[in-house]
């Protein structure tokens, strides 16, 4: 019963976009995504209007316009190719991407109260986290934190779960406003790598945490998003064979930028045992500057 939570590739395509979640087509209030498919030599123009939204390259090269301000952003192969450099872009702004190359762009938003200025983050600046143990071991880039990266409301990382490992567990939540933990509206938008005779998959679990529905157990592709407007989430599971990637967009209705979470105590005492356990030898993954890796220093995700 995935009750349109689980969204497959090719369904979300929208106003020349291959991907649109708004507010108005999820029917929440503060979180979006796009993205964009340019040919060589292509261009697309839009106006933020009421969110904040960051440039995000997935694949490729490109030269942003805020406002009449130019931006060059190197970009990368792909999204298992290293950090990519990105521009962030204020609400109230006209943007412009072109790309002499092609590729595809993410287009991460929330809705934003303040106008701030836009800004390029160079990729060396962008720290990456390796979190968990053993077959929990995941690897995150914390490009849009509210520890890395000034925004309004705005929080986006990129996680990356090596082939037969869980990410996002345990479980947790983030939809009760109080002593940690805030309300968040959260997406998921996958890339799952391919294997010698065809595309990869990965798996994708929400459960209630209150009255309000939710439940998800998807298998997820390369294209496909999950919603989660509320409820408990996780695991994100790679399929044996298969290194999964996610980029996670959330926001909400908090006066403050926190990224707060409770875990589900039936499954929290997992992480007890962890302390005996390694992170997983195969990350940071090969592309990933070392010089950048920290281990651990979050809640854990």
């Amino acid at each position: 019963m995935n009750e349109g939570h689980h969204r497959r590739a090719g369904s979300m395509a929208a106003n020349g976009f291959e991907l649109e979640l708004t507010p108005q087509s999820v029917g929440w209030d503060h979180t979006s995504l796009r993205i964009v498919q340019l040919g060589a030599r292509e261009t697309v123009d839009l106006s933020t209007e009421d969110h904040e939204m960051i440039v995000l390259p997935l694949s490729g090269s490109c030269t942003v316009t805020v406002d009449g301000e130019r931006f060059d952003v190197t970009g990368r192969a792909g999204v298992f190719a290293g950090v990519s450099d990105f521009v962030y872009a204020p609400r109230d702004a006209h943007v412009s991407i072109s790309s002499n190359s092609g590729g595809r762009f993410a287009l991460p938003g929330a809705h934003a109260r303040t106008r701030l200025e836009p800004r390029y983050q160079p990729a060396a600046a962008t720290p990456v986290e390796l979190r968990g143990a053993g077959d929990c071991s995941r690897q995150l880039v914390n490009f849009c934190t509210p520890q890395t990266f000034a925004a309004d409301r705005l929080i986006a990382v990129e996680a990356y779960v090596p082939h037969g490992n869980w990410a996002t567990y345990p479980p947790h939540k983030h939809d009760t406003e109080g002593d940690g933990e805030t309300v968040l509206e959260e997406i998921y938008y996958y890339e799952i790598a391919d294997g010698p005779d065809g595309a990869g998959m990965c798996y994708q679990r929400v459960y209630a945490s209150d009255e309000r529905p939710i439940d998800v157990l998807a298998e997820v592709r390369t294209g496909d998003a999950v919603l989660i407007p509320h409820g408990w989430h996780g695991p994100s599971m790679a399929a044996p064979g298969y290194n999964a990637y996610f980029l996670n967009v959330m926001a909400g209705p908090g006066e403050g930028r926190a990224w707060k979470v409770c875990e589900d105590p039936s499954h929290a005492w997992v992480r007890d045992t962890w302390s005996d356990e390694p992170i997983d030898p195969r990350l940071p993954l090969p592309g990933f500057d070392t010089g950048n890796v920290a281990s651990n220093e979050e809640w854990g995700r």
